[in-house]
């Protein structure tokens, strides 16, 4: 966190100059009076000027951006850019330039990791948890494409032979959109989780199996 205590004629021209010298917005800090101004005897002797102690609390989104950015960095992916979407249920963070492929890896592997280490350094120490999301070229909507083919797939095989089948471990936001999709479209299946990440995986069963 960054802290300044600044002086100026009014409360709020002190608060605003520490807002200028740490290139904040007043909902990204916490602002302490010490000092009222006070304008002294006959209006100048004696008179004092406002003290403020502005401390810039970076949010867990504030902490995720700084972590990515020393990461593109590290992996020399200065041009690659950030766009934040902020929705509901999560935060997305998008990805675009070139070398994205680097940032994907293979069937979505590093892209899982680094969202996986972004979300632990946005919300360390934190309170309301942050879910930060991130995509590269699209590449999470094709992977969801993929997936909802996939249990169509395994929920016709599933309902041929009235036996469980497994997929392989997912992220929760994979495993979710398996789940959805047979919720949605095949009544006469079910799906369970099973094992600890990074294993845990979706089971689909016939529903008499559960």
């Amino acid at each position: 966190m960054k802290k300044l205590t600044v002086t100026g004629k009014t409360v709020e021209a002190a608060t605003e100059e520490a807002l200028r010298r740490l290139g904040a917005n007043r909902d990204q800090v916490k602002v302490s009076v010490l000092e009222e101004a006070n304008r002294g005897f006959l209006g100048w002797i004696g008179s004092r000027e406002a003290k403020v102690e502005v401390e810039w609390i970076c949010t867990p989104l504030d902490r995720g951006l700084s972590f990515l950015r020393r990461v593109l960095d590290q992996m020399e992916l200065k041009s690659v850019h950030m766009e934040v979407k902020e929705e509901p249920e999560h935060t997305w963070i998008l990805f675009s330039g070139e070398n994205l492929g680097m940032l994907i890896g293979r069937r979505g592997q590093t892209l899982d990791a680094l969202q996986y280490l972004v979300n632990v350094a946005a919300n360390r120490n934190t309170g309301p948890y942050t879910r930060i999301v991130l995509d590269a070229q699209g590449y999470r909507e094709r992977r969801r494409q993929t997936l909802m083919g996939l249990a169509d797939r395994i929920a016709e095989k599933v309902k041929t032979t009235q036996g469980s089948l497994s997929l392989e471990p997912m992220n929760p936001l994979e495993r979710k959109v398996i789940h959805t999709r047979i919720q949605q479209k095949h009544p006469t299946v079910v799906t369970y989780s099973e094992g600890e990440d990074p294993h845990r995986h979706v089971v689909i069963a016939p529903k008499t199996d559960r």
